[in-house]
């Protein structure tokens, strides 16, 4: 009835008819939230807040800033044998393997950290494949040292091209985004992709990097995989910018780089979350929300809450548990890559809600994690919000497109 409601709509606004535009017009105003209404919310204006960025990024000598140096971790490698998967004890799909530790002592001792140690993880990947790359694909991300990326993974999402990116940037940032190559499939068909002279996809800024092995059948569950294993899918990369293909990034990176890593010497920046503090706030919303089955957001908080994770207070040293992670910037250190690791396997396990488990994974690693939580209203001037719904999809493009 919904969709029936919502194609009436569509038609309405579109009919020469003067008596519909009439009865229609605040329906058919760009500025109605009537499609939002539909769903039972209109969406609330966003705090902003000014962002103290450096002035040019023309001016900012990258090359002269100090890595955060390994001091704990000596070394990071991974786990490259298939195992039995730990959710129904099959043989994992290559090139990915169990991801959350086969056994539950094994994910224990992943969090146990001591000086000079060199430390051997289950990550995800479990063949050194590149997630099924091209060639093409593989040798471009090499040379990759600062990344922008993102990922799309459903028929949904439409490409927003970054905005306010200097000329500097643009020859330093590899701007990545991850796909699927059912999604690459419709994007060529709705979005305007062209091959470079080196034979890789482009549409605008982005280079289009499809991974052929996926091994989810969950969209949200493969976007984990752009997000959080970005040091393994291109592993030169020294700094990344993880973005959500939901927001419109409207500062320049190096800026951005510079205001939240660069200045005061933090190797990791996460936004804080614009509502909750405690992941256990958090998981009463998403039930709330329908974000996932509510029996698997039970299990993962009763296993955190048997393991210590009591909830958040300002007792505690970190300012929220829960971070906004539609944005993650980040040194590729060897501490930051274990932790993207740890909090993957955590995702692997019980759900894709990664706000859920990034406290947990914070807080098992301790003072040896350290980040900085910057406030929602700079989040909130960093982008602008495209959301990913059917409905605007079908308006936009006329109707459901078929990605099987």
């Amino acid at each position: 009835m919904i969709r029936i409601a919502l194609y009436s709509d569509t038609w309405a606004c579109q009919s020469p008819l003067s008596c519909f535009s009439v009865i229609w017009s605040s329906r058919c105003s760009k500025t109605s939230n009537f499609p939002d209404m539909m769903r039972g919310y209109a969406p609330k204006p966003r705090k902003r807040c000014p962002i103290p960025f450096a002035k040019d990024p023309e001016g900012l000598v990258h090359s002269k800033v100090r890595r955060t140096p390994d001091r704990l971790v000596k070394g990071l490698s991974y786990i490259m044998e298939d195992e039995p998967d730990v959710n129904n004890g099959s043989q994992s799909l290559p090139p990915f393997g169990g991801g959350g530790q086969k056994r539950w002592f094994e994910r224990g001792e992943s969090f146990k950290l001591n000086t000079t140690m060199k430390v051997k993880v289950h990550c995800g990947f479990t063949r050194s494949s590149g997630a099924g790359m091209t060639i093409a694909d593989m040798r471009y991300v090499k040379g990759c040292k600062y990344v922008v990326a993102s990922g799309i993974f459903n028929p949904y999402s439409i490409i927003h091209q970054p905005t306010n990116v200097s000329v500097h940037s643009r020859k330093l940032f590899c701007f990545v985004m991850l796909v699927d190559e059912k999604i690459l499939s419709l994007m060529k068909y709705r979005e305007t992709v062209e091959e470079d002279i080196h034979g890789g996809l482009r549409a605008g800024i982005w280079r289009l990097i499809p991974l052929k092995h996926l091994p989810y059948n969950e969209t949200r569950r493969n976007e984990e995989i752009s997000k959080l294993l970005i040091h393994r899918l291109i592993p030169q990369a020294q700094y990344s910018i993880w973005v959500s293909s939901k927001m419109v990034l409207v500062a320049d990176p190096l800026l951005i780089l510079e205001r939240y890593l660069w200045r005061e010497g933090h190797s990791f920046a996460i936004s804080q979350h614009g509502y909750h503090h405690s992941i256990y706030e958090e998981a009463n919303a998403s039930k709330r929300r329908k974000k996932y089955s509510r029996p698997r957001i039970d299990a993962q908080m009763k296993v955190y809450q048997s393991e210590g994770l009591e909830p958040w207070s300002t007792k505690k040293r970190v300012i929220s548990d829960v971070p906004e992670a539609s944005i993650i910037i980040r040194e590729h250190t060897m501490l930051n890559n274990l932790f993207s690791c740890l909090w993957f396997n955590e995702v692997h396990l019980f759900t894709p809600l990664d706000q859920l488990s990034f406290g947990y994974v914070a807080h098992r690693l301790g003072e040896a994690f350290k980040y900085f939580m910057f406030p929602f209203c700079e989040f909130n001037s960093l982008f602008e919000l495209h959301s990913h719904s059917w409905d605007r999809f079908e308006m936009r493009f006329g109707g459901e497109i078929n990605v099987a």
